[in-house]
């Protein structure tokens, strides 16, 4: 994961360690290199971080608490300092462009770094164990009368191994609250796990505890596949072998291209799950063909994809699914005065949007690889079908 930006990392902690030295504490540092010493110490630690972590095997380190240490000591002790470097810099070229003396730049760099510690403390700490449940009716009129009032609990992004230690009693929390809404049907939507099924082991009892009337359904997410692990590949198969089975031991219906039918006398509706897209390397294994094989055009559909990117061009145009449930984005963790960064990427990142009368729900899920939280609470959505 580092691997990919230690070099912008590196050059942006050098950048902004000398520009605070050069423009500000070059006469204190004068013939005193312990001062210098000290004052780039822990610049110095941040770069051989960075290099260590790029040498990593794998995605992520097995221990991923050495990546969470990493990144809330970088938001400590780099990113401040650059927000404010950059700020000041960009203010000195506007004074010598406008040939004045007053460097705003420094203001504004100053609020904001102390802005971006905040927003570390609380993101790290509070953001994380906040829990938002959404309800909604969602009103349909294919829907077939028997399921007028159907409730259905959706969840998404566990990533066991982020629960870990103190954070055990917050996924024990949300399985609670899980429950305790009486769903109906319970809807997983994928990424169970960060990169290894082995994250399952000290949680399965929690997970196990989940209970719903017509039962729990499940999707694999991308880190449900081996995009994340550099193993041999039998190791690799044999992890995502494993990630499905765990999930049929704690009772869950695992559904691969496949679909289920949930009855109510004579009439039903269609629970699907399609194989997640977003793959990196392995191969895309999404078949909407083959996932709602059988089911008649005039079926009452609810379509689980991890990924809500294919939702306009792999499930609207070939398709007549009602509702898609997503997750995957988590809602892009930030939202900051309503932007968050998973809009660049995403036009569909995050709540409920329509095409016609059909629907798409994209969760910001319940955990993430990095736990880290602000502005965008982890979620648990409670949707109630309505006839139209």
């Amino acid at each position: 994961m580092i691997a990919r930006i230690s070099l912008w990392i590196i050059l942006l902690t050098v950048f902004s360690y000398w520009y605070l030295e050069k423009r500000y504490l070059k006469k204190r540092f004068k013939n005193n290199k312990l001062k210098r010493l000290l004052w780039w110490t822990p610049g110095i630690f941040m770069i051989l971080y960075t290099i260590y972590l790029s040498f990593t095997k794998n995605f992520i380190p097995d221990d991923i608490s050495v990546v969470n240490i990493y990144l809330f000591l970088l938001g400590l002790f780099v990113f401040p300092i650059a927000i404010y470097a950059i700020c000041s810099a960009f203010g000195k070229a506007w004074c010598i462009f406008r040939h004045t003396r007053k460097n705003w730049g420094n203001l504004v760099g100053f609020f904001l770094a102390l802005f971006s510690i905040y927003v570390l403390i609380y993101g790290s700490t509070i953001g994380i164990r906040q829990l938002k449940i959404t309800k909604m009716e969602l009103a349909f009129k294919d829907l077939p009368a028997a399921f007028d009032g159907y409730r259905i609990a959706v969840f998404s992004d566990l990533h066991a191994g982020s629960f870990n230690d103190s954070k055990k009693e917050i996924l024990e929390r949300d399985i609670d609250s899980i429950n305790a809404q009486n769903a109906d049907a319970i809807l997983f939507l994928g990424d169970i796990q960060n990169i290894k099924p082995s994250e399952l082991y000290p949680i399965q009892d929690i997970l196990m505890k989940l209970k719903a009337k017509d039962g729990i359904f499940s999707v694999l997410g991308n880190h449900d596949y081996s995009d994340y692990t550099n193993e041999d590949p039998a190791i690799e198969a044999a992890n995502e072998r494993e990630v499905v089975s765990r999930q049929i031991q704690f009772g869950w219906n695992v559904l691969r291209n496949e679909h289920v039918s949930i009855r109510r006398g004579n009439q039903s509706i269609v629970i699907a799950g399609e194989e997640s897209a977003c793959l990196k390397k392995s191969p895309d294994k999404r078949d909407i063909n083959k996932t709602l094989d059988g089911i008649s055009d005039n079926a009452f559909v609810i379509l689980m994809q991890h990924a809500p990117l294919v939702w306009k061009e792999g499930i609207l145009p070939v398709s007549n699914v009602q509702l898609t449930l997503s997750g995957h984005t988590h809602g892009g963790q930030v939202d900051i005065l309503g932007f968050r960064p998973t809009k660049l990427s995403y036009e569909e990142d995050y709540g409920l949007f329509q095409e016609d009368d059909r629907m798409i729900y994209v969760t910001s899920g319940i955990g993430a690889l990095i736990p880290f939280r602000f502005g965008v609470s982890p979620e648990i959505v409670v949707i109630t079908l309505r006839k139209k």
